[in-house]
């Protein structure tokens, strides 16, 4: 459903919310319609979880104004899908508790998800600290190496930080004892032991 004016936004939501039971927030994404006027489409994916149905409501918003009102009052949710649009889009949601960057790092001059963003990107500069020490998991004891014997020896949960060796603790002594009990699972059910 197309809404004309983009300013009753709140008000829809807030009625297909309480009155048409509409309670579920699914996702609210933009479109770009580069060249054409108005240029934004933003669109508001609803889900009833008693009724099993789906509406879809959408908005248009001029380059000009490039803003709309919040819908966070209605869904607490809409916080996440609205930071995410002002920073692919820069369509701005006025009255947000929290409108800034989620993808991109604070003082990123452009939108990326925009059709006259070039698809090899622009130069900018990066900010000092984005790089400045390995990311968290980078080697890590959680991180799966390549290669290796078997299954276990990839098995991250098991690996001794900083070497390639494979820690047999108790977890995986037990593996080879429930074996050696129950017999080889093949499914859901009952084990039954070969005869």
């Amino acid at each position: 459903m197309k809404l004309s004016d983009a300013e009753r936004i709140v008000d829809v939501c807030s009625f297909s919310k309480q009155e048409l039971g509409f309670d579920y927030l699914v996702d609210i994404s933009s479109l770009d319609n580069y060249g054409e006027d108005p240029r934004w489409t933003v669109v508001y994916h609803l889900y009833g979880i008693a009724s099993k149905q789906y509406l879809r409501l959408s908005v248009s918003v001029t380059e000009e104004r490039s803003e709309l009102p919040t819908v966070t009052t209605v869904w607490r949710t809409a916080d996440w899908h609205e930071r995410e649009i002002y920073d692919m889009m820069g369509i701005r949601f006025r009255g947000h508790p929290d409108l800034r960057r989620i993808l991109m790092w604070e003082g990123y001059p452009y939108f990326p998800l925009r059709k006259d963003f070039p698809l090899a990107g622009k130069p900018s500069d990066l900010p000092e600290v984005a790089f400045s020490k390995s990311a968290p998991m980078e080697g890590g004891p959680f991180v799966t190496i390549s290669g290796g014997n078997d299954s276990i020896a990839r098995e991250p949960r098991v690996r001794i930080p900083g070497t390639d060796s494979v820690e047999f603790n108790n977890r995986v002594e037990a593996r080879a004892d429930n074996k050696q009990t129950r017999g080889q699972a093949f499914g859901p059910g009952p084990i039954e032991p070969k005869k």
